[in-house]
């Protein structure tokens, strides 16, 4: 077993001064390390009814697309606005430097389905929040949440405290 930890690169001070920016792209270069961490994940859920993987645009897709295709289950993609040919429902949120929105197709997840929001990192939860948000507006019942990285010192888990979380790593 590797210890993914030590495949996380840190850069200091980016996007802005103050903050250390935990860069995911020397794990997905290590061909054994990514995929210790998609089977850490599988591994989790393995015994878990999950209809859907709900992955957001960009990094969550890394993760939520090879989860779906291991799991045998759908992938609804969660994008910026503009980015989804058809209807859509729109959710915005807070960042921790700033504001963002995100859609989803109106049909991605069918009312009862079963779903898994997976992403790389939680830091202070908006964007997780924002996804929840979607999820329940299309009638899909949210079983976890699932990240390679959480932040802890940001407490972002406090947003979305009502739901099951699974993270690899932790700071």
């Amino acid at each position: 077993m590797l210890n993914l930890e030590q495949k996380i690169r840190d850069i200091p001070d980016f996007p802005k001064k103050g903050i250390i920016f935990k860069d995911i792209t020397t794990l997905l270069y290590d061909p054994q390390a990514f995929k210790q961490a998609i089977d850490a994940i599988a591994v989790n859920y393995a015994n878990t009814k999950i209809d859907k993987i709900a992955c957001m645009e960009a990094r969550g897709f890394i993760f939520g697309a090879p989860l779906a295709y291991k799991l045998g289950v759908g992938l609804a993609i969660i994008r910026k606005p503009g980015k989804l040919p058809y209807k859509t429902y729109q959710m915005s949120y807070e960042l921790e430097y700033g504001a963002d929105t995100l859609e989803i197709h109106q049909d991605a997840i069918l009312p009862n389905e079963n779903v898994l929001i997976v992403d790389d990192l939680l830091a202070t939860g908006g964007t997780t929040w924002a996804v929840t948000e979607l999820i329940k507006k299309l009638g899909g019942n949210i079983v976890s949440l699932a990240f390679l990285i959480e932040l802890t010192f940001l407490n972002g888990k406090d947003k979305v405290k009502d739901y099951d979380l699974f993270s690899i790593i932790k700071y």
